[in-house]
């Protein structure tokens, strides 16, 4: 017997008839994000991070409930105690409650390491997007610049920046935003590169859509992805970077409580009183270790093809 072709159906996929290349290509992409919302729960590293970051969270949020005492005040007449039931890590060399210092130092750590990682990300999305989708000079420009921030060292460049404009979270902020916009605008720009080639875009600019609007409705939500994948990586970066400048008396001024400044206080002790360093170290292990779960675990979730 002949074989007998069959046409294939040139609507495509169920429930992209009609929609053309730009409709068919955004039915695909919600029915990805529904299974992806599906399936997210089956993820053993994302949910392991999921499960350490809600602790370690939900203890900083709650340190005015969990601890009575304050990070700050001072008592000499209880300096370097032992662990108790009144002092569960014990007190340091001033008589603060380690505990309590963790927690409060855990709390602004993580507020600071977020908003650093918010700032470069917008920066960076918005200087990458222009910069692949229009090429020509603006393109040039920012990747020359680019090119010039990535020839220094990232620590290195921080703890110089931060030196320059003096201590206190306004400085942090500055100095990771100068610096970490690079690697989202590479991301989002090479992105970008790709997805404006395809038909959607295509078929958005037969339209008569603007520019502007190209990349915030049709590009951005589908180059965005990886972006905020690497984010989640460079919130540890981040926490080791703030921790570093903390150590270094270069961060939070004291005697407000920082993870970096508790180690390198409790160093001195480290032979007696062990935990005044240990303690806040393995706390950023911990943290590190959730923020880099959630991570791979999102990057195995939104992997195409997955």
């Amino acid at each position: 017997m002949s074989a007998i072709g069959i046409p294939a159906d040139p609507a495509g996929p169920p429930g992209a008839a009609g929609l053309g290349p730009a409709g068919g290509a955004q039915a695909l992409t919600e029915r990805a994000q529904r299974r992806a919302g599906r399936r997210w729960y089956r993820q053993p590293a994302l949910m392991a991070g999921i499960v350490i970051l809600v602790i370690v969270v939900g203890m900083a949020l709650a340190a005015p409930l969990l601890t009575p005492y304050n990070p700050i005040t001072q008592d000499l007449n209880a300096s370097l105690l032992g662990p108790s039931t009144h002092h569960w890590l014990g007190t340091d060399q001033l008589g603060r409650d380690t505990f309590t210092r963790l927690l409060y130092g855990l709390r602004l750590d993580l507020r600071i390491a977020f908003l650093a990682v918010l700032f470069p990300f917008v920066l960076g999305t918005v200087l990458g997007s222009l910069a692949g989708y229009f090429g020509g000079w603006p393109d040039t420009v920012i990747m020359r610049v680019a090119d010039i921030v990535v020839a220094f060292p990232f620590y290195v460049l921080i703890i110089a920046l931060v030196f320059v404009l003096g201590l206190g979270e306004r400085s942090i902020y500055i100095a990771i935003t100068a610096v970490g916009w690079v690697a989202y605008a590479r991301i989002i720009r090479g992105e970008i590169l790709v997805a404006k080639r395809q038909d959607y875009v295509t078929a958005a600019r037969s339209g008569g859509l603007s520019n502007m609007r190209i990349m915030r409705r049709h590009l951005l939500p589908n180059v965005i992805t990886q972006a905020f994948i690497y984010g989640m990586s460079d919130i540890v970066q981040d926490i080791l970077a703030i921790v570093t400048l903390g150590y270094l008396g270069l961060g939070i001024p004291p005697p407000t409580a920082d993870l970096g400044s508790m180690i390198n206080d409790g160093q001195n002790f480290l032979s007696t009183h062990w935990q005044l360093t240990t303690i806040p170290g393995l706390a950023v292990v911990i943290v590190g270790l959730g923020l880099s779960l959630v991570g791979d675990g999102l990057a195995d979730l939104l992997r195409p093809g997955q």
